[in-house]
């Protein structure tokens, strides 16, 4: 396997004969070559390091609204950036675009990569117990939702892929969308992932503020106090949720951002919240010196 930083290979999330294999494929919005729409055949491209030190792994959720995938400052570099720490990511390209492929589909194949990450542990050189998830803006709420709705896996499920564990051992949340309830969701991540009337079972259940327990993982938030996209409120009550239950957790407030800055530092003119994020991976994982 060429485990170069710059190569990736694109793995199925599910078998040949799934469901979610039939169809199209995926198409590219113009004129935006980094926005990516997956209907069907749901993947993960895979990056390992060339030193691959850490043995830690981390499932890339690119936001989007649930309607797009912002597949490139939230996905390809953000697994080259995990690259150089010595920590092998996986860029989920999920299914989106709402009606058919609202919920639970984003989530299901979510659950799904973390799994097949584990299935690949000795393959790679993945410690099980060291597998995180990682999200932005939509792709944060889908991060959170792994993060409270994982399982231990199906013992007699006839895929062994389907046996293992979903939950992730770290969470990391970038200006991510959290509550489903009007007074501060994302509108159009609500209505393509529940529709235009979800009853209010639905949006307790996916208000994932609503969900945190005490085996919520360890996580990182880091959101802008300017943002109008997806108000920091979102993150305040996550975070709120996770003091509340003892898990362990940071937020990290900054002045200036905006929404959607991703991998593209210069629109919060600095790099501070990669490198507080670096400071927290060391302690979780350990990290390579950059």
């Amino acid at each position: 396997m060429n485990t170069s930083s710059d190569a990736q290979q694109e793995i199925p999330l599910w078998p040949e004969g799934n469901p979610a294999n039939q169809g199209t494929g995926e198409a590219v919005t113009e004129p935006s070559p980094n926005r990516l729409v997956v209907h069907h055949r749901p993947s993960v491209d895979m990056y390992v390091p060339e030193k691959f030190s850490t043995g830690a792994a981390v499932l890339v959720c690119p936001g989007g609204g649930y309607g797009v995938l912002a597949i490139d400052h939230e996905g390809e570099q953000v697994a080259q950036w995990l690259n150089a720490r010595g920590i092998a990511a996986f860029v989920l390209k999920y299914r989106c675009g709402g009606g058919e492929n609202g919920h639970p589909v984003p989530l299901n194949d979510a659950l799904r990569g973390m799994r097949l990450i584990r299935s690949m542990a000795e393959e790679i050189g993945i410690e099980p117990d060291r597998v995180g998830v990682m999200g932005f803006s939509a792709g944060g709420h889908l991060a959170s939702s792994v993060s409270t709705l994982w399982d231990e896996g199906n013992p007699e499920a006839d895929d062994a892929i389907d046996r293992l564990s979903s939950r992730p051992d770290f969470s990391i949340l970038v200006y991510p969308v959290i509550s489903m309830r009007m007074v501060a969701t994302h509108s159009g991540s609500r209505r393509n992932l529940l529709g235009d009337n979800p009853d209010e079972a639905l949006v307790a259940k996916m208000s994932t503020d609503e969900q945190v327990n005490d085996k919520t993982p360890p996580t990182f938030l880091a959101h802008a106090s300017d943002d109008r996209g997806v108000v920091p409120a979102n993150s305040i009550q996550y975070f709120e949720a996770l003091v509340k239950h003892g898990v362990p957790c940071e937020l990290h407030m900054y002045e200036h951002g905006g929404h959607g800055f991703g991998m593209n530092t210069l629109k919060t003119k600095q790099n501070q919240w990669l490198d507080d994020l670096d400071v927290w991976l060391q302690r979780q994982v350990g990290t390579d010196d950059q």
